[in-house]
């Protein structure tokens, strides 16, 4: 730089060109454990989960009668939104049509991305149910677990609350009601009160092995940490 100034000093015609080179990123593919279990990262959930070690289960305080409450008004934008996500729903086994006396309204909420996700109400099922009281972690406790690790990778369960069936008999609880129908889920939807409880619960028999030794979890999140590249790519 300071060359170009004394050549400037003397009247020297200075010719300058900047360069940017785009290195290509590297695709999601081609990382190693991605490559190695491709079935581990599918783009869509193929269907029904199995069977696990735990099941989504809506226990009601005694003498509870079922409440239904009558859908509420949709934007037509909404409608079709509605029908597109219930059809997708539908296919995927994750509702079915329902006769139960239990039936939630649903509504839309919008998301950062401008996009708007289909919520159902279960304010009136949840008041009557029997909480679960499994705990969980505290976000101090598991940044104490990071100490001396400098290699992170996050891992975002895929639809995780779907990855988790709900008890038979507790199936009818869980339906909401629709311009296009009334319908139950099979499996754990959002908006339940005991939802993140049962999922923290799957997740800790899950990881037991590992937890506080290279993971920690904080519902359907799960942190893997090292202190090294070497024992980063083992524990992953």
């Amino acid at each position: 730089m300071l060359k170009a100034f004394q050549c400037l000093k003397k009247g020297c015609v200075i010719y300058m060109a900047q360069v940017t080179i785009d290195e290509p990123k590297p695709k999601i593919e081609d990382i190693p454990v991605i490559s190695e279990y491709p079935e581990v990262f599918p783009e869509e959930l193929p269907g029904l989960p199995p069977d696990r070690q735990v099941e989504f289960r809506i226990d009601i305080i005694p003498r509870a009668a079922p409440v239904a409450r009558v859908p509420y008004r949709l934007a037509p934008t909404e409608m079709k939104e509605l029908r597109t996500q219930l059809d997708e729903l539908l296919a995927k086994g994750f509702i079915r049509p329902s006769s139960s006396p239990w039936g939630t309204p649903i509504l839309f909420v919008k998301k950062k991305d401008g996009s708007i996700r289909l919520c159902i109400n279960y304010r009136e099922l949840n008041k009557v149910t029997i909480k679960n009281r499994y705990p969980l972690p505290r976000i101090d406790g598991l940044f104490d677990q990071l100490q001396g690790a400098s290699y992170f990778s996050k891992i975002d369960l895929r639809s995780g609350y779907h990855q988790l069936k709900v008890r038979d008999e507790d199936v009818h609880k869980t339906a909401f009601r629709t311009r296009y129908g009334h319908y139950e889920f099979l499996v754990m939807p959002f908006g339940l009160t005991n939802a993140p409880a049962a999922f923290m619960d799957l997740m800790n028999r899950v990881c037991k092995p590992y937890l506080d030794k290279f993971v920690i979890v904080f519902i359907d999140d799960i942190l893997i940490y090292s202190k090294n590249q070497a024992d980063h790519e083992t524990h992953l």
